[in-house]
């Protein structure tokens, strides 16, 4: 590390699935020398992509944990953050444009803007991460940078504006014209890696000049010095660069290169654009809250003399231990430093600081103010702030989207058993968009993640980093019982055992109420003593764990208890409490009990054309179609939709839509389960209670 603030870039590499996200990151570490030989995502040589490192992650040809790395082009130091695409997978996005300065936005030219690209953009977006696109593979059939940009405009609203036009398209591409030099870019060699500049091909020149004015115009509106040195058409090259530049930095303009990473074109121009266009640590304002002030904000700054503000922003488990990757905004961190973790109010000694490549480390003094690096041995959690003793401010956290769906897992074994409370302690403590809690209902372990892709990554995890063989079910959905009309009870609990017995009578009645359960006391006269009353209630109580209708808990009951009857020796609080159970059986048959099920808020978000095809889908799963908006050439479709339909959802809305819708999912309400459905759990019950 130089500590040369200014000339420093933290940058992530953000796209939808298989735009070719791992393969650009591949090329940027080729190019800067970082890796001495190329290999591709799903390549046949059996070695896999530097920043796919996991052997799930080689296995199935996808990121699934986003991957820090450090490369330098013309002097000038990249930190880089390579992410997933898959929405299963978002959180790890989140946190990666949490603490970064800068982003590349990857688009296909043949698929242009999908669904998880809207996503990034809002993840950007929600951060103030000023990014510059690269359109790839330009060289597949039907590829159309020009359409993309469209697109960019039109979908995510941006100003975007092309840097380069190709030069052939398809499997004729050969080179790129730069609209800024005005000059046509040649990429020769084995691996592309020598350039050659030559004058634009004649055919091109009209094309060239058309598009080098409509950059000229839309970076005008940064640069007084431009628009007076159009108006005069003597443009110097770095009186453009200077507005195109200040535009990206305040996320006015986008600046849209393109080239094709597999086949190594356009790579070297685009880490020239990294350096040229994308802010330094030291040109963004990053704020934190100062606790000792009234939560005031105050305006961090990458002086590394000042106290010391740094983010935990991912944990991984490694093999020596908990590794925290951090990003430090103001101070620096070194070897041997008491530092505060802000949360806990814990004092810290700094053992190892370390610098990642993948999964590679390399052993460094300190991470001054602007740098990511990653610290060995703290004990933290995501989202957590550090900063020197005495210094009482925290960065604000990142946005942790809910849960949407949930898994049973049994252990095979007692071995397992173990291993696997291991492992979800770890995986609950790296991924917040992972939870797991045991059913109070079912004493099952049930996890719940973002998608079915991520539980079951998760599982395989399980069965192959901590060795807990585990076994998958559907959770038992939770369902409730309550009750439709009043009922009236008076029921008499009696025991002889010789000696001193039992001795009880409650009477009352039971009717629905909106709240959970309330309970009442009319008894006047002294029928039941005033000090089993409270026996009565934890009786009643005790009834709403387990229905008498199909053992779901109950919910949705008021019971008035207005006459009653005691016994000199035999009444007791075991007898009242009793007395109170068989009462609240009598009423609870005689009030037409009904099942409840959870419906959830479903939210479908799906480009026009299938409308129809999800709107089925719903239907199809007992989804009542609330509305449906159009938005550009997404369609949003809100719907309410019983839980126990929605499992396996996200993989059919996938295979229907080729992979470009995406919903999210919470619990609306609770709603009467219809009387075939009824039959169907009753069935269940029994099967259940004779294998018993």
């Amino acid at each position: 590390m130089r500590n040369d603030i200014s000339k420093v870039k933290n940058i992530g590499i953000s796209a939808h699935i298989d735009a070719g996200k791992t393969t650009l990151t591949e090329r940027i570490l080729y190019f800067t020398k970082r890796i001495h030989s190329i290999h591709e995502v799903k390549g046949k040589d059996g070695v896999g992509a530097t920043m796919d490192f996991m052997e799930l992650e080689r296995e199935r040809g996808i990121t699934i944990t986003s991957a820090a790395t450090y490369c330098e082009w013309n002097n000038q130091e990249i930190n880089i953050i390579d992410t997933p695409g898959h929405v299963d997978f978002t959180i790890e996005v989140e946190r990666s444009l949490r603490v970064l300065d800068g982003a590349i936005l990857v688009l296909c030219a043949v698929g242009g803007v999908q669904s998880q690209t809207i996503t990034v953009n809002q993840q950007m977006l929600r951060y103030k991460v000023p990014y510059i696109a690269f359109i790839n593979k330009c060289d597949r059939v039907g590829a159309n940078p020009f359409k993309v940009i469209d697109q960019i405009k039109e979908k995510l609203g941006h100003k975007a504006v092309a840097m380069q036009i190709p030069i052939g398209i398809e499997d004729k591409l050969t080179g790129l014209v730069d609209l800024v030099s005005m000059k046509a870019i040649y990429f020769e060699g084995e691996n592309g890696e020598q350039l050659v500049v030559e004058e634009i091909p004649k055919e091109l020149l009209p094309e060239a000049n058309k598009r080098r004015e409509e950059l000229v115009d839309i970076a005008s509106m940064f640069s007084d010095e431009l628009t007076e040195a159009a108006l005069y058409g003597d443009i110097k090259e770095n009186i453009l660069i200077s507005a195109i530049r200040k535009g990206t930095i305040n996320r006015q303009m986008v600046p849209v290169f393109m080239g094709s990473a597999y086949k190594n074109k356009g790579i070297q121009v685009l880490l020239d654009a990294i350096i040229t266009y994308l802010p330094s640590p030291d040109e963004i304002e990053n704020q934190a809250i100062d606790l000792d002030n009234d939560n005031r904000s105050i305006i961090l700054s990458t002086d590394t003399t000042k106290h010391l503000v740094a983010f935990a922003f991912k944990l991984e488990d490694g093999p020596y231990g908990q590794l925290t990757y951090i990003r430090v905004y103001q101070g620096s961190i070194s070897k041997n430093d008491t530092i505060v973790n802000i949360r806990t109010g814990k004092k810290v000694k700094v053992g190892r600081v370390i610098r990642m490549h993948a999964d590679k480390m390399e052993d460094i003094e300190a991470i001054p103010a602007g740098y990511i690096g990653a610290l060995f041995g703290i004990d933290c959690a995501s989202g957590d702030t550090f900063a020197a003793p005495d210094f009482n401010v925290t960065m604000t956290s990142m946005y942790v989207p809910n849960p949407v769906i949930s898994l049973s897992i049994t252990p095979k074994d007692n071995k397992s058993e173990i291993n696997l409370s291991k492992a979800l302690n770890r995986f609950t403590k790296e991924d917040p968009t992972f939870k797991a809690h045991i059913s109070k209902e079912t004493s099952e372990t049930i996890i719940s993640g973002m998608g079915e892709l991520h539980l079951e990554v998760y599982v395989e995890r399980m069965r192959r980093e901590y060795k807990a063989e585990v076994i998958t079910g559907m959770p038992q959905v939770a369902y409730k019982e309550t009750i439709t009309r009043k009922a009236e009870f008076n029921y008499t609990h009696k025991k002889q055992t010789g000696g001193a017995g039992q001795f009880g009578r409650v009477a009352g009645y039971i009717e629905p109420t909106e709240e959970p359960f309330i309970f009442e006391n009319k008894v006047v006269g002294g029928s039941i003593p005033t000090q089993f009353i409270p026996s009565c209630e934890k009786g009643f109580k005790k009834c709403l764990d387990k229905g008498p209708l199909m053992e779901f808990p109950i919910t949705g009951v008021k019971i008035v208890i207005n006459d009653g009857q005691s016994h000199s020796v035999d009444s007791s609080d075991i007898a009242f409490q009793s007395a109170a159970r068989g009462a609240f059986i009598e009423g609870y048959l005689n009030a037409k009990p009904i099942i409840l099920e959870p419906i959830m808020k479903v939210v479908v978000e799906t480009p026009n054309e299938f409308q129809g095809s999800v709107m089925g889908s719903l239907n199809q799963r007992r989804g009542m179609i609330l509305g449906a908006q159009d938005q550009g050439y997404m369609c949003v479709i809100e719907a309410q939709v019983p839980m126990s339909e929605m499992f396996g959802y996200s993989t059919t809305l996938r295979s229907s839509t080729q992979g470009k819708a995406q919903f999210t999912m919470e619990f609306a309400t609770y709603r009467q389960v219809p009387k075939n459905i009824e039959e169907e759990l009753k069935e269940t019950l029994s099967k259940k209670s004779k294998s018993k």
